[in-house]
């Protein structure tokens, strides 16, 4: 399985600031993401369009093929340059990432062409497993301007993970969060103790 970093958003909530770079509890985002994916892929890709921000970094970075079309578009990026069958995608901005559940996620994925946790917030479509399969419905979803990500779900051998599964990886309930604005900083991001 490969894994693939969202990094392409404008992040205009966060007055334009690049959140892969955000610090918090001293290391810059991507690093943190990074630190996880390599305990679990041997490919990992960047989707970016700003893919000179990220030379630095021992990973493939990718840019959309097709521009301004938001996550989406990033993951198809790195769905075409995947080697393996199924990739974990996630954003770039979630500090809380546990490698243990990310783990469990690919461990539900042999029969399935998506897996996705679910929380009262819906499908956390941006910390999901995708299918190669994907592809040509994304390209047609792309083609007709349908972006919402979580409009796959409903298309595909979907395993969804809710509940009391999620909970025994995460009873703080804080490992989908992600910075937005600059007050998640210090309200949602207050470095680990």
């Amino acid at each position: 399985m490969t894994g693939i970093i969202l990094a392409g958003g404008k992040a205009n909530r966060m007055g334009g600031l690049n959140k892969a770079f955000i610090e918090v509890g001293g290391q810059r985002l991507i690093e943190r993401t990074l630190r996880v994916y390599r305990s679990l892929f041997q490919q990992i890709i960047i989707s970016t369009n700003s893919p000179l921000d990220y030379l630095e970094f021992d990973a493939q970075i990718v840019t959309d093929i097709y521009r301004g079309k938001g996550p989406l578009g990033g993951i198809h990026a790195g769905l075409l340059h995947a080697t393996g069958e199924h990739v974990f995608v996630s954003a770039c901005d979630m500090p809380y990432l546990s490698e243990e559940f990310i783990r469990y996620m690919i461990q539900q994925a042999a029969d399935y062409d998506l897996v996705v946790p679910v929380t009262a917030n819906g499908f956390e479509s941006l910390h999901a497993i995708y299918s190669k399969k994907c592809l040509p419905v994304i390209e047609s979803q792309i083609e007709r301007n349908e972006l919402k990500v979580s409009l796959l779900f409903r298309k595909f051998r979907t395993r969804e993970i809710q509940g009391e599964e999620i909970r025994r990886f995460d009873p703080e309930g804080k490992l989908f969060a992600n910075l937005n604005r600059p007050e998640d900083l210090s309200e949602r991001f207050a470095p680990d103790p």
